[in-house]
Parts: structure tokens; C-alpha cells; sequence
């Protein structure tokens, strides 16, 4: 399809603003994005629809324009609706770079257009993609027979004999053939694309798992709410997972391939749009809960959110809070809008015991950390002010650490990390406050742990190791040395292994018998050891406060 068949198309509502030269260009796809630099994603012929979210000022337009000439992409079309009018430095832009610019009219969705191109473009192609059109228009409407991207995996089984998977980031099966992949298959999937991705590589990226040769096509959020955040990361990325090799593919296959999944991200994108209530809520509610407003306040709020978020529920439920935080080792800051989607997904996967989707959890974000009101429904027998986190549907941290840890830990690794804090339940709008700091507490502690993914929950809030991972660097060092530095030197210039016996002695509760047992040494050179570095600390190990004190110095050590 050439550019000229475009613009003549009424439907389409494009006004040409230059370019006049360059209309017989060829169309071969089409692509959405407000990302400051697409090119990656870019390999030339689309046309690019953008409502100009990238462009801060006048400056911005020249290195973008630069970026799509250089990908050899075919047209940019700048939507109106956001702007009012396509700014004059753009139009420049393009003009210098030979590339044709078009204005999409404010009443006409990028989506139109995207059906419109893949439509036109696959009437050349292998296969019945008109078929697949038609089946997503189905789907986009209202009612209920479209059945979601199973109705275009489905045409991919009938007419190409090709089995397809849609999955999420984590892993989670989103959408496929009826034959289920396991989740070992799923996870190692997920954790190879987001690898590959992570590294620039273009797609598809094929692998073989047990024997089993798969090719992974992205499929990239492009709506307005991911624009220049979320959508800027392989982390938020869904993908096609299909059960061939694409090495050995045709181009039109391949092309075939790529419409799919722009037309599944369309989807995707109207599935996200539904989430706009969830979010509102939980941003209204953590609002209140944060700046400490009256708990009869809150708890009208909550009444308003909870038939929403825990449709048919006769009771008021529990709830529990999550807060999630991305830190990247490069410059780049803290992303609130990118932990949101991530937490969204994590929180969309079976957690608790019953295995029960935990997909009506409702995220908010603010510029560094993501924050999640998790409704439980309440546990049949339960008694008010019972902890319902001790109940089959609670969400406990280890299990999520299960449950998404491998795949997104491959996608972090050598870039960032995503550390999570998981609060204990609450029965009232009064103790919605704490579990929030409770929250944010664990994931602090989480945060001091190594690894890419790490979770902690509220039962490792009661214990020390709250405590060790925010003394400050000096303090720990100073407190440490006092107390061991001697033994240190001591045990340097003597061998003595005073620290060693230390540690056993204490291990052992200051049961002379059971550590001389350990360490294989008569009670009476024990005895001896103990003494000695009572003499060379000026402590006294019978006090408890004084074992403490080395308690706590060997563990920061």
C-alpha cells in the first residue's frame, strides 16, 4: 500500500503537511509509539502514529525525525487531539529529513488507522489476515463473542497450522492453543525475551525448550498511558510465543506475524483502559490514607471501592497493601508508572494457596514507588479483628517471589531491580495507614538484600534484620570495630580463632558443654577463649546485654 492510498481514503482523516514528493512510498506496517527514540523497535516502511508526548519543546523534534529517517520508516502522522495543531518545528523537521508528515484529525483513533493499514497491507500477504480483522473488530466490540486474542491465535491454528501463545512478562499465559505449555516452559520463555530484549537484539527471538523450538515476537503497550513510561521497557512487554522456527520463515509470513501482534497490542491497550477505574480508586484511597485524613473519611472511600475491586461480595473485605519499587544501576530514576504495570501483572497471578486470581487489585504510583490496595474476601468463620493474613487467600511474599522471580530477575539482570514490601492484612480503614508504612518498611528491607527480584513480607518486620540494614555505614563500622577489631588482631598475630569461638558461643546460647562439643575442644580451653576476649573487650559474656551487643556486631560484620 502506498502513502497516496492514504491520503485519499476520507475515512482516515489525514491532512498532508509535507512530503508531497514522497507519496508513492511504500506502507509495509504500521506503529504507535510516544517513545523519544522508537528506532529500536523500527525496521523500516511503517507508518509511525505518534500524539507528540515525547516533544517538550521545539527542540525535541529534529533528533526524532532524525531517528525515523534513519530507520527508513515510511510516514509520521502526529494525532491532534492532545495538541491542538502540529507544532511548526516538527513540520520543519521533516522537511529537512524528506519525510512525509500527515495531521490526524482529532476524530479519528490511531486504532482506525492501524486496522485500516494491517487490512490493506495483508491483502498480498500468506494467509487470511482480513479474517483476523474482521475477527478482532468482533472482539473490540461490546458484546461477548470476539473471546479476546484467542480469536486470532485461533485463525493462526486454522489457517497456518502454527500453535501460539500470548504471555505476560512474568510467564502468566494471557491467551493460546488449547495444548497448555507448562510453567517451567512459560517462565523460561518470559526470562529468555526479556534477556534478548534487554540486550537490543531484534526479534524474533527463537530458542528450543525440551526439545521444543519456539519464536518470540514482542508485543508492545502503545497507548496514552504507557507513552514515554512503562511502554519504554521490555519489563511491561507482552509476547507471542509461537511453536516454529521463524529462521526459516518467508517474509510475508513474517510480516503475517507482525500485524498479529499490533493487533493484539490493540487490545491490550483497550484492557488496560479498563483499569482506569481500579487505578482512580486506589489513587484516591492511598491520597487519604498518606496525607491523614479522619479513618471515617477513608473508610466512605473504601465502601465506594470495595463492590469494584470485590464484585458480589456480601461483607466488607480485608485488605492488604503492596508497594513496589524499580531502581535502575545506570542514571536513569525510579520508575512509579513502570513498577505500577509491574505490580499489576505480578498481582494478576494465582498467589495465595487457593491458587484464586488476585486480578481485582486496584495500583497507584507516584514518581518512585507503586502501591497496590489488595481486597481479600473475608474467610468463612472468621471473627472480626481475626488476622485474615493467616487465611488461604492472603498474599505471602515467598510465594510471590515464587511465582514471578525467575523471569523478571533475567530481565533486571545487569540493568536494575525490582524490590517489593508486602503488608500483614487489615479488617478497617483505621489500620490502612500502618499497613502502608508496614509495606513500605519490607520492601526496605527487601531493598537491602541482594538479588534483582527480592520481596519481603510483615512477619520479617518483628526480628533484627528490620533493624541491621538502616544503622548507617559509619555507625555500623564503628560499632563493629570496637567490639571485634581487638579480637581480629588477635586472633592475626596468635591464631587464637577467638571470633570463630565467639560466634559458636553464641550460637550455642552460652552452653559451655554444647560449644566445646562443636568446636572439639576441652571445656577448660573454651573457658580460656572466653576469657580472653572478655579481657581484650572489657565485656562480660554471663550479661545478656553485653551478648547482645556481639550478637548484633558479628551479624554486621
Amino acid at each position: 500500500m502506498r502513502l497516496r492510498t492514504l491520503l485519499d481514503t476520507e475515512a482516515m482523516g489525514l491532512r498532508l503537511l509535507g512530503g508531497q514528493d514522497e507519496l508513492d512510498r511504500t506502507v509495509r506496517g504500521v506503529m504507535t509509539t510516544d517513545l523519544r527514540d522508537p528506532s529500536r523497535y523500527l525496521s523500516g516502511g511503517e507508518l509511525v502514529l505518534t500524539g507528540l508526548a515525547w516533544r517538550r519543546g521545539p527542540e525535541d523534534s529534529e533528533p526524532f525525525v532524525r531517528r525515523l529517517a534513519a530507520a527508513g520508516v515510511a510516514a509520521l502522522a502526529a494525532g491532534e487531539a492532545e495538541v491542538g495543531g502540529v507544532p511548526r518545528d516538527l513540520v520543519e523537521a521533516c522537511r529537512r529529513h524528506r519525510l512525509p508528515l500527515f495531521a490526524v484529525d482529532e476524530d479519528v483513533a490511531f486504532a482506525t488507522i492501524t486496522e485500516y493499514v494491517v487490512r490493506q497491507v495483508s491483502t498480498e500477504r500468506a494467509g487470511d489476515l482480513a479474517a483476523v480483522v474482521d475477527r478482532h473488530r468482533r472482539l473490540m466490540s461490546s458484546g461477548p463473542s470476539g473471546g479476546g486474542p484467542d480469536a486470532v491465535l485461533d485463525l493462526l491454528v486454522t489457517d497456518l497450522d502454527l500453535r501460539a501463545w500470548v504471555l505476560s512478562s512474568t510467564g502468566r499465559r494471557i491467551a493460546g492453543s488449547a495444548a497448555e505449555l507448562p510453567a517451567p516452559v512459560r517462565a523460561e520463555l518470559a526470562g529468555e525475551h526479556l534477556a534478548s530484549a534487554r540486550t537490543g537484539r531484534p526479534g524474533p527471538h527463537r530458542l528450543t525448550v525440551g526439545g521444543r523450538t519456539f519464536s518470540l515476537f514482542a508485543i508492545r503497550p502503545g497507548g496514552p498511558g504507557h507513552a514515554g513510561g512503562p511502554g519504554a521497557s521490555p519489563l511491561s512487554d507482552w509476547l507471542l510465543a509461537v511453536e516454529a522456527d521463524a529462521g526459516e520463515w518467508s517474509a510475508q509470513r513474517l510480516d503475517l506475524l507482525g500485524g498479529v501482534t499490533q493487533l493484539i497490542a490493540t487490545e491490550r491497550d483497550r484492557q488496560d483502559a479498563a483499569g482506569a477505574v481500579r487505578r482512580r480508586l486506589a489513587h484516591e484511597v492511598l491520597e487519604l490514607v498518606q496525607t491523614g485524613a479522619p479513618p471515617a473519611e477513608v473508610a466512605a472511600r473504601l465502601r465506594v471501592a470495595a463492590p469494584v475491586l470485590l464484585p458480589g461480595s456480601g461483607t466488607a473485605p480485608h485488605w492488604q497493601v503492596v508497594v513496589a519499587r524499580v531502581d535502575w544501576d545506570d542514571e536513569r530514576p525510579s520508575g512509579g508508572p513502570e513498577a505500577q504495570t509491574l505490580l499489576e501483572e505480578i498481582l494478576v497471578d494465582p498467589a495465595g494457596p487457593g491458587g484464586d486470581p488476585l486480578e481485582r487489585v486496584a495500583v497507584a504510583h507516584d514518581d518512585e514507588e507503586a502501591m497496590a490496595l489488595l481486597p481479600l474476601p473475608v474467610v468463612p468463620g472468621a471473627q472480626e479483628g481475626d488476622d485474615a493474613s493467616a487465611g488461604p487467600r492472603a498474599l505471602r511474599a515467598d510465594e510471590l517471589l515464587r511465582a514471578v522471580g525467575g523471569p523478571l530477575a533475567r530481565g533486571l539482570d545487569g540493568d536494575g531491580r525490582l524490590t517489593i514490601g508486602v503488608s500483614a492484612s487489615v479488617h478497617s480503614a483505621e489500620g490502612l495507614r500502618g499497613a502502608l508504612e508496614e509495606a513500605r518498611h519490607a520492601r526496605r528491607v527487601a531493598a537491602a538484600r541482594p538479588g534483582r527480584v527480592c520481596v519481603a513480607g510483615h512477619e520479617e518486620l518483628a526480628s533484627h534484620v528490620l533493624l541491621l540494614p538502616f544503622v548507617p555505614d559509619d555507625v555500623r563500622r564503628a560499632f563493629t570495630a570496637r567490639l571485634l577489631d581487638p579480637l581480629r588482631a588477635y586472633d592475626r598475630r596468635h591464631r587464637a580463632e577467638l571470633i570463630p569461638t565467639l560466634e559458636a558461643f553464641l550460637d550455642c546460647d552460652g552452653s559451655w558443654t554444647r560449644c566445646a562439643t562443636r568446636l572439639h575442644l576441652h571445656v577448660n580451653t573454651l573457658r580460656y577463649r572466653i576469657g580472653r576476649i572478655e579481657q581484650l573487650t572489657g565485656r562480660d559474656l554471663s550479661r545478656l546485654e553485653d551478648k547482645v551487643d556481639f550478637f548484633l556486631a558479628l551479624r554486621m560484620s
